[in-house]
């Protein structure tokens, strides 16, 4: 399964003169539908309308389709009815003028003040009343139809860009890991020894001989006490076992940005520990250079489906 990106864009457009037989294009002036789906991250599904008032009984069903498809961001859908007809008029029937004609007189039988129709008002009455009118709602879930695949595909193509730099940064924090791994066994010999030469100098032994084993023996107590405090092999455990985690993740896809979110925090936490563990600069710079990666991993999974 892929692994997705909340961001993406798709539009497409319909025009209704492709629909209709040439005498039908004569009587009826040209319209084109355009939709288009933006979509960038959020933490759930917020889904926003922006709908002429003709296809407003629509939206229903254009939320049941993106909430089958989209599972988290922050979606807008915005459609829009635009003439095409460069000036053109719509030619009206013979039948609607005589509907016309009717309907006037009845009016002016009850209302013989009222003005009688204009040329204007009659091609306006059939612009708004012609018999080969466009289905647009139906047409609507269609094109939602199309750019829904637009979408999802422009989201699983950012979603792998966004996998291939995961996938890249838990390879440096793994290559990190192991240049800290053997630094403290080294931290820990250097402290003992450093330990014994400042218990010979306090006992006048500086000189070569050998302490007194109470004297001894206190200082493999501070040297083991210093040892469980820099020891940071539960941390780079831990570490390698959430590096382990993310790669399954990536490789299994689907929905799974709220928890990469969760171990990008715990990977974070690790980093941390280590940095305050921290008795060599070699060690803190590790730590730092591990921040850095984890906190650019974090920016990306923020955009993770």
């Amino acid at each position: 399964m892929s692994v997705y990106s909340m961001t993406g864009y798709a539009s497409v457009q319909r025009n209704s003169a492709n629909e209709l037989s040439e005498n039908e294009q004569k009587n009826v002036p040209a319209t084109r539908l355009g939709l288009e789906i933006r979509a960038v991250n959020s933490r759930f599904l917020d889904l926003s309308f922006r709908l002429p008032d003709e296809l407003r009984a629509c939206e229903p069903a254009l939320r049941e389709r993106l909430t089958a498809c989209l599972k988290r961001g922050k979606v807008e859908l915005r459609a829009a009815l635009e003439s095409t007809s460069s000036g053109t008029l719509a030619e009206p029937s013979v039948r609607l003028l005589q509907r016309l004609n009717a309907i006037q007189d009845n009016v002016k039988a009850w209302l013989p003040s009222a003005q009688v129709l204009s040329v204007a008002d009659a091609i306006r009455l059939a612009s708004n009343d012609s018999p080969a009118t466009q289905d647009w709602q139906a047409e609507l879930l269609t094109l939602t139809d199309t750019a829904l695949q637009a979408l999802v595909s422009a989201r699983a193509r950012e979603g792998e860009r966004l996998a291939t730099m995961l996938q890249d940064r838990i390879a440096q924090l793994r290559a990190l890991a192991a240049k800290a791994q053997p630094l403290i066994p080294q931290l820990v010999a250097q402290q003992r020894q450093r330990f014994m030469d400042r218990w010979q100098e306090a006992m006048g032994l500086a000189d070569g001989g050998q302490l007194p084993d109470a004297a001894q023996d206190r200082a493999l107590t501070e040297a083991t006490a210093f040892a469980i405090r820099i020891d940071v092999a539960e941390e780079l455990t831990r570490l390698a076992s959430h590096l382990d985690e993310l790669e399954r993740l990536i490789l299994k896809g689907g929905e799974i940005g709220k928890r990469l979110d969760f171990l990008i925090q715990e990977l974070h936490r690790e980093a941390n520990t280590m940095g305050s563990k921290s008795a060599a600069l070699e060690l803190t710079h590790i730590s730092v250079d591990m921040k850095v990666l984890i906190e650019q991993m974090r920016e990306q999974v923020q955009n993770i489906e």
